[in-house]
Formats: structure tokens, C-alpha cells, sequence
């Protein structure tokens, strides 16, 4: 996918504008979240590997061209600008996994300002959703208390494509599985799933339904039990296992109910069968409150299946990102617009054990404080390939490890303090003085 009309129209506009009037200088623009969503502490950064790939495959195809000249008047010469468009900049980014905050840039493009100007809609709807997801991901994780998490939603995300990307975050934020076969295959995950009641029901009988599947899948039996009755499907479940002598591991899933007190009777009817290695799944509705409020009584539930309110972070869909100029032509540019003021110039953020601080890429490394930002990109090149989906994950887990308590509570939480330096600070002041004289 070439990807030249995924864009607004107005990036269209400006830059058919740009290019018409020789604006040919170098531009930065700077993706940050300007305030945290309600109950969130912070953000796992995601999306980026389909930055860099939209970066790499950018151009106007003749279809797309044709489409500009019949639709929206577009002259030849600014026809003949577009077709010749590559992306050829750079991208300094925060690689995926890593935790971030308010205010601090996921990443940064420095080319052409057409070329910069073009990335902004494609960019932002990547990082913002595959940012949004994995932070909702991160937080049923945290609320696991260690228990194996699966992502179901696949049947719930707004597209196919969402439904991928929906896996790909889930998996950098520590989920174990995914229930999307295209996700598991593309990413190298692991897929997982059981069986529905339309399969039970379509036996008519519990025990033979729970027979057929053990039957054909008897490495991998996870019995549905909740269709009936929950602990009559329990003790069916066990009564097949038994008989079958099932030589894969066995579980059973609850999908509805109270899952607290139907896993503690699980839990024990499986035990005093002889099955204590019989592991309970639970799913139906969950996100990390109610993952939370599982694990606070105690449940027994060794994973858990979260579907629809990860996938569309139900409670947090969007996140309040932008693009914005902070330099042009040799010269930092701001906003000044109420509630919506930026920082000038191209950023680093630096990482300490007491919080982080936003600095001007160009001051000197601060001893203890590690950058977040890194290039990633040079002359419209990929630094390197895609990285495996290890790295990111191995990221996510330190980072979230290193989150004081305070950051990682579900209700109420306090963000790391994000302090800025004196040194941007004082541009920042320079300029605001400058743009009200």
C-alpha cells in the first residue's frame, strides 16, 4: 500500500501549497499525548513498527494522482510534485514497550516539511490506538497478579485490521496467547482457543459434545462448562477426562456468572477428583477491574480470556495525541494557543529513578538519566529491520516493574513527575516573549 491518500485533506492542501512556493525547508514535528486519560498513570508506547513501514512504502500511485486531478482540481505541476514525493527524513522514536508519560514525545520527524507535514494523519492513528490498546493491555497484566492472560477480542475490534494490531499490543503488554490465528501467524504468537456453546448446543448433550472435542483435541481439552449448568459441566468435564484418560493438559472454562465462587467449586471438585493440575480459565466481559476484584477474593483462576473492553480500551478509546511543528527552517516554532501551548524544538526525554525530564535533543547527556528517544530512521531508511516482538515485551516488563505503585493503581493514580529543562525552558520563555510582541 503506497498510502498517499491516507491522509486529511487539509495535509493535502498544505502541502501542494508548501511545494508551490519552493517551502522546501526542514521541519520537526513532535507526537506526544498532551494530558493522560482519566485512571491512567501512564502509557505504554506502541505502534511504531507500522510507522516506520508506512515511512518506507509512502508514495502517490497513478491511480491515486488521477483520482486528486478529477476530484480536487489538482494542476499537473502540483500533480507531477506529489508523484515524485518519498519520505527521506529522519524519526527519532521511543522504541515500543517503553513507558511514557504526558507531554513526552513517542516520536519525533525531522524531513521536508511537505514530507513531514504528509506523515501526520497515518502516524498519529498508529501510535494513538496501538498506544491506547497496550495501555489498557498493560493494566489487565498488572491487575493478573501473575495469572496468563489471552486476548479474545478479535470478534469486537472495529476492523480486521484493528483486530491485528489489537493482538500485537496485547502481546508487547504480556499477554500469553491470542485468539487470532492471522495475529498469531503475522507475529509469531501463540494461538489459543476452546470451544463455544454453539457446540455444545448443537450436540443437545453436555457429555457428548465435551466427548467429541476430547476426542479430537485430546492434547489441549479445555471443557466449556458454564452452558447448563456450571458445576454439573464441572463434574461432566471431569467424568470425560476420566474415562478418556486425556494425556494433554485440562481445563475448564466459566464464562458467565458469579467466576469467583464457581472457580473456588471448580477448583475443588477437580481437586478431589485428582485433578489438581486441571487449570480454570475465565472470561466474559472481564477488563482489569473485574480481574482485579477476581484476584482480591481470591479466585482461583489460573488465565484469563479479556475481549472487548481491551480491545477498544472501553474506557479510554482515544487519547488526547498530537503532531505538532516545533521547528522550521534552522528556527524552533511553538503554539501559544490557550490549553494547547507546545515546547520549541527537537526533544529528548531522560529518565531517572526520580522522574524524567523533557530536554532540547542538542544538551548534553545527563549522568544517572537514561534517553528515551533513539533514531530509528535516517534518509528514509529503517536503522535496522523490524525487531522481534521479544524485545519490545522484555521492555514492557522492566518498564512496568519500575513503575512505583502510586503510577500502576487502577483508581487515582499519580503520574511520574515530567520536569523540563532549564535550558528548554528558557527557549521556551525566549520565544513565547518573541510571539506576543
Amino acid at each position: 500500500m503506497a498510502g498517499g491518500l491516507l491522509t486529511d485533506l487539509y495535509e493535502l492542501n498544505m502541502t501542494a501549497s508548501y511545494l508551490r512556493r519552493g517551502m522546501t525547508g526542514s521541519a520537526t514535528f513532535s507526537l506526544f499525548v498532551r494530558r493522560l486519560p482519566a485512571d491512567r498513570g501512564f502509557l505504554v508506547a506502541a505502534g511504531l513498527e507500522d510507522c516506520l513501514q508506512f515511512l518506507e512504502d509512502f508514495s502517490f500511485t497513478p491511480q491515486d494522482l488521477d483520482y486528486l486531478r478529477r476530484t480536487q482540481g489538482c494542476g499537473e505541476d502540483t500533480l507531477r510534485a506529489f508523484a515524485a514525493l518519498r519520505f527521506t527524513g529522519e524519526v527519532w522514536a521511543v522504541p515500543e514497550g517503553r513507558v511514557v508519560f504526558a507531554g513526552e514525545p513517542l516520536l519525533e520527524v525531522t524531513a521536508p516539511i511537505a514530507e513531514a507535514q504528509l506523515a501526520e494523519t497515518m502516524l498519529l492513528n498508529h501510535v494513538t490506538f496501538q498506544t491506547s490498546v497496550a495501555t489498557k493491555a498493560a493494566r489487565c497484566v498488572l491487575a493478573a497478579g501473575g495469572a496468563e492472560l489471552v486476548d479474545f477480542s478479535f470478534r469486537r475490534t472495529q476492523s480486521p485490521g484493528a483486530g491485528l494490531s489489537v493482538a500485537r499490543a496485547s502481546a508487547i503488554a504480556g499477554f500469553a496467547a491470542t485468539s487470532n490465528i492471522e495475529a498469531a501467524r503475522r507475529f509469531g504468537l501463540t494461538a489459543a482457543g476452546t470451544m463455544a456453546h454453539s457446540f455444545i448446543e448443537a450436540y443437545g448433550d453436555e457429555e457428548e459434545a465435551f466427548t467429541a472435542f476430547a476426542e479430537d483435541f485430546p492434547g489441549k481439552t479445555t471443557f466449556l462448562v458454564d452452558t447448563y449448568d456450571t458445576e454439573r459441566g464441572v463434574r461432566t468435564a471431569i467424568e470425560v477426562a476420566r474415562r478418556l484418560r486425556l494425556p494433554g493438559p485440562v481445563g475448564v472454562r466459566l464464562d458467565s456468572g458469579d467466576l469467583a465462587r464457581l472457580a473456588r467449586s471448580a477448583r475443588r471438585l477437580l481437586n478431589e477428583a485428582g485433578l489438581p493440575g486441571a487449570r480454570i480459565f475465565a472470561s466474559g466481559g472481564l477488563d482489569e477491574y473485574a480481574i482485579a476484584g477476581l484476584v482480591a477474593r481470591e479466585a482461583p483462576i489460573d488465565a484469563y480470556g479479556v475481549g472487548t473492553k481491551m480491545g477498544v480500551s472501553a474506557d479510554a478509546p482515544s487519547l488526547d495525541s498530537a503532531y505538532k511543528l516545533v521547528g522550521y527552517a534552522g528556527r524552533p516554532v511553538m503554539k501559544l494557543s490557550p490549553g494547547k501551548i507546545t515546547t520549541p524544538g527537537a526533544k529528548q526525554v531522560y529518565r531517572a529513578p526520580g522522574g524524567d525530564v523533557l530536554a532540547l535533543r542538542e544538551e548534553p547527556s545527563r549522568p544517572g538519566h537514561e534517553a528515551l528517544l533513539v533514531p530509528v530512521m535516517r534518509a528514509g531508511q529503517r536503522l535496522s529491520g523490524p525487531e522481534p516482538l521479544t524485545e519490545a515485551q522484555q521492555r514492557c516488563r522492566a518498564d512496568l516493574a519500575w513503575l512505583p505503585p502510586a503510577v500502576r493503581a487502577l483508581r487515582g493514580p499519580a503520574p511520574v513527575p515530567v520536569q523540563i529543562s532549564e535550558q528548554l525552558e528558557s527557549l521556551q520563555d525566549r520565544l513565547t516573549q518573541e510571539l506576543t510582541r
